[in-house]
This record gives structure tokens, C-alpha cells and sequence, in this order.
């Protein structure tokens, strides 16, 4: 079956309108992902006929309200293939479910000399709370390297991996080297070493099928509702239930308690039990929608068609003069996210961002969260290209034309 883009096009309507009086190509994705119109109008039927709280109220609107609040829950569950509700704890994004593991199993099980296992190509919100938990408990922050062409360097894994390794945290896919991570091999040679694993999958959701049963012994995965055309402030912890039931709670407050007594208290059933005071009701029923619209255009066919995209970025990007990719190349295959970072001659990347902007082109510039990675490489900042399924070949082929046009402005 063929990719009807311009159908999908009209499914987001922040894409009917123009920049500096240009039409807007948007191509900042791996930042936040446009919401569809199915999303935008299930958080308003919410808003305008069921808000009401959830949980606590026998009446009418609360009832439906938790109806659709918990049933997001399930559409989640089927999305990743997780074997029960009571495994999906709703967070405020990718960021809190990697603070809630740290704070609730991390201060519990890591000890002074234990070994905190890392990738360099993390994201900060998946390095720097296990760098600060390492800190707190005297642990070692152990850094898996990458090879020349920013591949993992198996080598400095099994290094890692010597000593006495307590959790190992990973992207399944780099915000900013786009390559899918063999993470089930990966998880495997962690789980003989001792080692827990938790899976940063932000990136990835969007992108391509995500099914828990493929990655091997993951114990944790986390993402993000805003890089899959879900609201912002929603998220997704999955945990084996074995490891929920061990962990106390990191956040107190109303729904998370079975019972509270003047000395002492007891805590709600999974998942409520990590899920303290009112929730973002109108954002989890954005995301069940999300999920619903993502379902519907089918993950093989979103990777698919996004995969042609990436392989016309990459070659159209190889013809501008001066421009130097960061990314492992192409023709190392497998998965990825549809994404390039580089620099321009001459240009320094915030400068490239305006003069693009002005164009209606929305790219990001910067550090992308990633200093340990860029430091490593000796690059202050890039410039991030990121695709999404309601792209055209077409603003490819414009932003390299204005790419050109760069270079030849800041010469």
C-alpha cells in the first residue's frame, strides 16, 4: 500500500500555515512531534464534556472520566505488548520515569562501589540522574564508548561490564546518531553480568514497532507522549511487575494510599501506587487518541516511508559543499530514526537555525541534550535535522537548497 503524505498532511493542522511568510517545514520532530487533529479534538471533547476527576467519585462525569483516563492505560499496554496494566505507570514524560527508577530502585539497591553503566551517546535525562546517583552512593559511572564511525564499541562494554555492574541505562535510539541499538544484545550480556536494565525508548516510539517481547531482559522502558503526536506532560514507565512490587514510592499524596494512619501509611495496588495526586486526566486521554492514530496508519508502514525519507536526507545532505555529517553512515543498515546532525562551514549552527527560520524551515541547533557525546567529539553544537511520516521528499530537497544559500550568505 502505498504512503498518501499528503492525506497524513492534513491531519495536523499546525502545517497549514506560514513562517515569515513562508510555508512552515517542519523538521524538528525528534524535539516534539506535531498532534494530529484526532488528538487535538479527543482532549477537547474531554475538556468540554467529561472533565471531572478520577478515581474518587462515584458520579457520572468522574466515572466517565476515569473510563477514559484508564483506557489509555490499555491502549498503551497493547501498543508495547506489555502483559498487564498494573506494568504501564503514567509519568510526566521519558525524564520522570528515568528519575522514578533511579530515586525508588536506585537509592534502595545501588551500593558504594557498585558500577552504574551508561552509554556516551545518552540523552541528560538518561546520564545525569545515574551520574547523580553514582555521586550519592559512592558508585562508579562507568561510560560505554563508541567506535569511529559512532557505533557502540563492544570492547568498552564488556570493560564496563567487569566489575560489579548494577544497572545499565540505554537509548533505543539517539536523539541525535538516529541508530536503533541492539538493545537485546545488549540487555542479554548485562543480565549475566548481574546488571538490571533500563531502556530509554523517547526516540524510537514514534518511529517504528515497538514490542517489549524483542528486546530481551529489559526491566524498564520509558517514553515520552510528545514524540509520538501525543500532549506534552505525558509519559510512560513499563516495569517488570516483580520489580514495582519491590520499589517504594518516590512521590506521596492522595490516590497512591491504600490506607493512611496517624503513624504510619499504606500504599495503593499497581500502578496508582507511583502515580500521586491528580493526574494530567486531559493529556493521558490525548495519548490514548495518539496511540489510536498511530495504530491506525500502522508502524511498519510509518518506518517504511520514513526510511525512504532518510535515505533521500542522507544523499541530498552529502551534495552540500562544506557540510560534515555526525551520524553513522547509512550503509552500516538496520533500524534508525529519520535524522541527521552536522555542521556547515563557516556557519555556526544558531546562526544556520535563524537563517533557516526565516525560511519557514524549523531545525534545532545546539548541544541536543548530548554534551558528554558532542564533548567527546569536539563539537560545541550542530544542527539537527529530524523527520516524521507527514514529511514531503519535496522539503528535502528545500531545505538543501537553503542550505546552499547559507553557506554562500555567512561566506
Amino acid at each position: 500500500m502505498t504512503w498518501n503524505v499528503s492525506k497524513v498532511r492534513a491531519d495536523f493542522p499546525i502545517l497549514d500555515q506560514k513562517i515569515h511568510g513562508k510555508p512552515l517545514v517542519y523538521l524538528d520532530n525528534a524535539a516534539s512531534a506535531p498532534r494530529p487533529r484526532a488528538v487535538i479534538d479527543a482532549v477537547a471533547r474531554y475538556e468540554s464534556e467529561s472533565h471531572a476527576n478520577v478515581h474518587r467519585g462515584v458520579h457520572t462525569l468522574s466515572q466517565r472520566a476515569t473510563d477514559l483516563y484508564e483506557g489509555a492505560r490499555s491502549k498503551v499496554r497493547d501498543f508495547i505488548g506489555a502483559g498487564s496494566d498494573q506494568e504501564v505507570v503514567f509519568t510526566r514524560g521519558t525524564t520522570e520515569g528515568v528519575n522514578l527508577v533511579m530515586a525508588a530502585w536506585g537509592r534502595a539497591n545501588v551500593r558504594e562501589g557498585d558500577d552504574i553503566v551508561v552509554l556516551r551517546s545518552e540523552h541528560h535525562s538518561n546520564f545525569v540522574p545515574w551520574q547523580a546517583l553514582a555521586i550519592e552512593k559512592r558508585a562508579r559511572l562507568r561510560i560505554v564508548e563508541l567506535t569511529p564511525d559512532l557505533t557502540i564499541d563492544w570492547n568498552s562494554l564488556k570493560e564496563a561490564l567487569s566489575g560489579r555492574p548494577k544497572i545499565l541505562a540505554m537509548g533505543l535510539m539517539s536523539n541525535v546518531l538516529g541508530m536503533l541499538q541492539p538493545v537485546a544484545e545488549i540487555a542479554a550480556m548485562a543480565s549475566k553480568a548481574g546488571a538490571r536494565v533500563f531502556v530509554d525508548a523517547a526516540q524510537a516510539v514514534a518511529h517504528l514497532p515497538l514490542k517489549l517481547s524483542e528486546l530481551g531482559p529489559v526491566d524498564w522502558l520509558a517514553f515520552s507522549g510528545h514524540k509520538m503526536c501525543g500532549p506534552t506532560g505525558t509519559g510512560i514507565l513499563w516495569a517488570r511487575r516483580e520489580l514495582l512490587e519491590q520499589m517504594t514510592p518516590w512521590m506521596y499524596g492522595g490516590d497512591m494510599i491504600r490506607r493512611v494512619g496517624d503513624q504510619e501509611s499504606s500504599w495503593n495496588e499497581l500502578p496508582w501506587k507511583f502515580e500521586a495526586g491528580t493526574p494530567n486526566i486531559s493529556g493521558f486521554v490525548g495519548m490514548g487518541a495518539a496511540v489510536d492514530y498511530l495504530s491506525a496508519l500502522g508502524m511498519e508502514r510509518v518506518h517504511a516511508y520514513e526510511r525512504t525519507l532518510t535515505e533521500k536526507l542522507f544523499a541530498e545532505l552529502a551534495r552540500v559543499e562544506g557540510l560534515k555529517l555526525w551520524n553513522p553512515p547509512l550503509s552500516l543498515g538496520g533500524a534508525r530514526a529519520p535524522l541527521a546532525q552536522f555542521t556547515l562551514e563557516g556557519v555556526h549552527p544558531h546562526d544556520l537555525a535563524q537563517f533557516l527560520d526565516a525560511e519557514g524551515i524549523a531545525v534545532r541547533a545546539g548541544h541536543h541534550c548530548v554534551q558528554p557525546l558532542l564533548s567527546k567529539l569536539g563539537v560545541p553544537a550542530t544542527t539537527r535535522v529530524s523527520l516524521s511520516f507527514f514529511n514531503e521528499p519535496t522539503e528535502i530537497d528545500f531545505l538543501v537548497e537553503q542550505l546552499g544559500r547559507a553557506r554562500r550568505y555567512f561566506a
